[in-house]
């Protein structure tokens, strides 16, 4: 939910999302955006990319590191608690940008709706759309949802543009992957991607907290455009919610903003060391202190190079930037498809299936005083 994605958050929020009422349309789009069905997609993409990298690197010693001891399950454990921790830390900080509005039920099915739309949709595209109606109809205005979306992204963007040049202070260039065929293309989208994210949050920065007329007549200027003259007037309404989310936010006190940049920081780096934790139960004596925290910042670069991904959740690319960036950390090459698998089976593959069951009960669940919705096929 973060980087270039979020570029694109007014659009969905103005052309997928209408402002005035979200009613049976908005639902329709929003149930065929997510329908079940489409989970086939990124599992089918991820499933190709990981048997070409096996039979790549296919040899009689591929799987041999899988010696599965108490110190194995251990961290296999230690890493799924990982996932665990950033899905806990996500609904806290979601029910602290309510104002304590969503019980933990309402922030387990809105992060896990969140997640499986963020799951089949491009990773440039993202969730955003989705998750503020999905804010509106667990009973929060349109304004204030947009509100907590926006809010959410920004403290996202801040712990990456904070995070990355205190890693990159310490570590230099070994943040990136060594002897890599296409160093120079993953350097230049790594500062593409740093540079997007740094204007965007100083923009969003500006716009929320000094200036939101500024960005009323940004969005009308833009909008002017043949291309988006249609979505004008959704625009301008856009524009004005963010006047009134400015306004609620600056009066929000410290300990709102200091809980939720907390409940950010536990969410992202619960993420990251479910990878720490997976190595560990298989190479634990090959990492030094030092060594675990070069990892966590590989993957600090890592994932600003997946925001640019076509494909579902980053299906596909996913696995071949994991062995490409973490690749000097396993013993073997032959082993980097399946621990690229086994990271993907942790952190990504449940979104799929846990979103798929929810979101028809969420449905009937949430429309079920309403007239005339279609049951989801």
């Amino acid at each position: 939910m973060t980087g270039l994605q979020n570029v694109y958050t007014y659009i969905s929020v103005i052309s997928f999302v209408p402002l005035r009422s979200l009613n049976e349309s908005a639902l329709d789009k929003i149930v065929n955006s997510l329908r079940p069905q489409r989970i086939i997609w990124p599992i089918l993409i991820g499933v190709a990319v990981s048997l070409t990298m096996l039979i790549n690197k296919f040899d009689k010693d591929t799987f041999s590191f899988l010696e599965f001891t108490w110190r194995t399950f251990y961290y296999i454990f230690l890493a799924s608690l990982m996932m665990v921790v950033r899905d806990v830390a996500y609904m806290y900080r979601i029910i602290i940008l309510t104002g304590n509005r969503m019980t933990w039920k309402q922030a387990f099915s809105i992060i896990m709706l969140w997640e499986f739309s963020s799951a089949v949709s491009p990773s440039i595209v993202g969730g955003t759309g989705p998750a503020i109606f999905i804010l509106h109809k667990e009973g929060i205005t349109v304004g204030n949802s947009t509100a907590v979306v926006l809010t959410a992204i920004f403290l996202d963007e801040l712990f990456f543009i904070i995070s990355v040049p205190v890693v990159y202070a310490i570590y230099g260039s070994n943040i990136f992957p060594p002897e890599s065929v296409k160093i120079d293309e993953i350097i230049f989208a790594f500062y593409f991607g740093y540079a997007i994210i740094l204007i965007y949050t100083l923009f969003l920065a500006y716009a929320l907290f000094v200036n939101p007329q500024m960005f009323k007549s940004f969005i009308s200027w833009v909008f002017l455009f043949p291309i988006l003259v249609r979505w004008r007037m959704r625009a301008r309404k856009s524009a004005n919610q963010l006047i009134r989310t400015s306004r609620v936010i600056r009066r929000k006190p410290f300990m709102y903003w200091f809980k939720s940049m907390m409940a950010t920081i536990f969410s992202w780096t619960g993420r990251y060391w479910v990878v720490n934790f997976m190595l560990m139960a298989f190479f634990s004596e090959k990492y030094s202190f030092s060594d675990q925290f070069l990892i966590y910042g590989r993957q600090l670069s890592m994932w600003i190079i997946l925001l640019v991904s076509p494909t579902p959740g980053g299906s596909g690319v996913a696995e071949f930037v994991f062995s490409d960036f973490l690749g000097d950390f396993i013993p073997n090459a032959s082993w980097y498809a399946p621990l690229a698998i086994f990271w993907r089976l942790i952190t990504y593959y449940p979104y799929l299936f846990i979103g798929a069951i929810l979101l028809p009960i969420w449905v009937k669940r949430v429309f079920r005083k309403e007239k005339s919705y279609k049951e989801i096929k």
